[in-house]
């Protein structure tokens, strides 16, 4: 309990230097954005760090679509993987971490377009499209440079507080997934986001192109991984093959036998082989997502493995942290209305399924409340 006391007329209330508990400005940016920044004497570490859980605790899963050589089309598979997860009807933001080619304003046709700053933070901005129950949030930089040709000379300091900003000011609100579509490499602004969201749901997907090049990159994104402990879902292998315009026959482009001794090698899957298609590439430039523009072509389809994977891994951890909880409660009868309750959250259609991989966990099975309608979103 804070015991800061002021009068409610006052505009600018000063700090209680008794004060308990730091006091709140209430204003959801940072505080380089912040007008008062020279003036204000409130903590701002603090905020900083309230604002950064204020936005975390409000996003289920995270996915950081990594690749660690540039040109692979990490970008395009964030891009379609974010549409694939839209599409399923769940609530979705992309980041856009690649601080000096930051293209998702592209991808969802935001080109040119800026982002406005109010007390909630910096706003996304909302891709809608036929079928999508919520829109889909984008946050780049892209949004807040002069021009799209305006290059980004930034040492480590500025990256650092950047990734900071893009998880902390802008304001994403509830989401099920907030896919990053992370810069190639395993540079500063991986460093600084796999500690930001260090504690938190977060798994990766790895891009790649079958080359041998391409290959050894990748590679060292793998071992990342697995030495910070991330869970890694698999490989999307791009430019996976090329369908003959004229008689329809598939062929590849480059050999990838290498590349599936290599991913057996280091003990993960391929999850994805999504085609090189001058189709998928108009697309992207047009921004509209071939997935929800084109939902049956083969490039389409050839995502749905990806996103599968995506919302597989979600339910295994939403299951798993809603089991921890109610053990931790250790009390049977409220066990069952905690289950119902977070399954409240879950779609429809995929909440008998998620209810099974509870009863699994608990050995039991858990029924709905009394004159509950399961079938009801």
């Amino acid at each position: 309990m804070s015991v800061s006391h002021f009068s409610p007329r006052d505009p600018k209330p000063k700090r209680d230097p008794l004060a308990l508990a730091p006091e709140e400005c209430g204003r959801g940016h940072a505080c380089q954005f912040c007008p008062e920044e020279s003036s204000c004497r409130l903590e701002k570490g603090h905020h900083e760090k309230q604002l950064l859980e204020s936005r975390l605790a409000q996003i289920g899963q995270i996915i950081m679509v990594m690749a660690n050589k540039g040109g692979v089309g990490k970008s395009t598979i964030s891009s379609n993987l974010a549409a694939g997860l839209a599409e399923r009807g769940y609530r979705v933001g992309v980041a856009d971490a690649d601080i000096h080619g930051p293209n998702q304003s592209r991808f969802f046709g935001f080109v040119g377009e800026r982002v406005r700053l109010d007390e909630r933070g910096l706003g996304p901005r909302a891709f809608t499209a036929t079928g999508l129950d919520y829109p889909i949030l984008v946050g780049s930089l892209a949004f807040m440079m002069e021009s799209d040709d305006t290059p980004i000379v930034w040492r480590d300091a500025y990256k650092h507080d950047f990734m900071h900003h893009l998880i902390g000011s802008f304001d994403w609100g509830p989401l099920d997934f907030l896919v990053i579509d992370m810069p190639p490499g395993t540079g500063n602004e991986l460093i600084t986001l796999a500690d930001l969201l260090e504690g938190h749901d977060v798994a990766a997907l790895l891009a790649t192109t079958p080359q041998e090049v391409a290959l050894m990159d990748s590679l060292k994104a793998v071992r990342f991984c697995q030495e910070r402990g991330m869970p890694l879902l698999g490989v999307v292998e791009n430019m996976a093959g090329v369908t003959c315009p004229h008689c329809g026959g598939e062929f590849h482009l480059f050999p990838r036998d290498h590349l599936a001794a290599a991913l057996n090698e280091v003990g993960v899957s391929s999850l994805a082989q999504i085609p090189l298609s001058p189709t998928l590439a108009s697309g992207s430039d047009a921004g509209r997502p071939i997935v929800l523009d084109a939902p049956q072509s083969a490039e389409a389809r050839a995502f749905a493995p990806a996103v599968d994977a995506c919302i597989a891994h979600a339910r295994v951890g939403f299951a798993a942290a809603a089991a921890d909880s109610l053990r931790a409660m250790g009390q049977e009868a409220t066990q069952s209305a905690e289950i119902e309750e977070a399954l409240a959250a879950v779609p429809a259609e995929q909440r008998e399924s998620v209810r099974s991989e509870l009863a699994a966990l608990f050995g039991h099975q858990p029924q709905p409340p009394a004159g509950q309608d399961d079938s009801s979103g």
